[in-house]
């Protein structure tokens, strides 16, 4: 009795072993499918914009490289909803699954973007300041409140660190007048506080940040 119970139980760990191979080689498989998937969209359309690795290939668009994954999904899935206006991402976002868009978000997420060398110390301080410490005087919040001192972000909040200094005041600009239309409760606030020099001065600062 006691052998058979022996070789049941050896039986039954060989089983749960050879589920457990079975679902990591599930996984794996369905992680290169998903992989593959977010190449060919980014070939396919991405890159005209943003470059094959988010480097973006004009001031004008978003770097994506090292951008957290589930908050490019979400902003695709806005532009999808049209919660976040844009005549050029909706048709783009329009046929994009939510397994498309975090596939999309985890290829973005690995690629690297480094820093920009700064090109006017002087401006430098005035965006460190701005970025590090706010302005008491106006009421405006530091950005390293919410975007982190290096300004890497969160899941929920964007990575701005390496971002294009033109885009990063475009969105500003955007958030000032209203005219983005999603996560703008607290970012309209803090843009209309932002004097032109401050704003012109965090996005050079923010450019440098790795």
């Amino acid at each position: 009795m006691i052998v058979k119970k022996g070789v049941v139980m050896i039986r039954t760990v060989v089983r749960f072993a050879a589920l457990g191979l079975m679902a990591v080689s599930a996984s794996s498989w369905s992680g290169e499918a998903e992989l593959k998937r977010a190449e060919e969209i980014v070939g396919g359309r991405c890159f005209l914009c943003h470059g094959l690795n988010g480097e973006s290939a004009s001031a004008v668009f978003p770097r994506l490289a090292g951008q957290h994954a589930d908050y490019i999904a979400r902003q695709l899935s806005d532009f999808k909803s049209g919660k976040r206006s844009s005549d050029t991402m909706k048709p783009q976002a329009e046929d994009l699954t939510p397994a498309e868009m975090k596939a999309l978000g985890e290829y973005f997420q690995s690629k690297v973007v480094g820093p920009r060398r700064a090109r006017d110390q002087e401006l430098l301080a005035v965006g460190r300041y701005v970025f590090t410490r706010g302005n008491e005087f106006s009421g405006l919040p530091a950005c390293s409140t919410c975007h982190g001192a290096q300004g890497l972000g969160t899941p929920q909040l964007p990575r701005l660190a390496g971002q294009h200094p033109r885009y990063i005041e475009d969105q500003l600009k955007q958030f000032n007048k209203r005219e983005r239309t999603n996560d703008n409760a607290v970012m309209h606030t803090i843009a209309s506080k932002l004097s032109e020099l401050e704003t012109h001065a965090v996005a050079e600062y923010i450019a440098t940040l790795d």
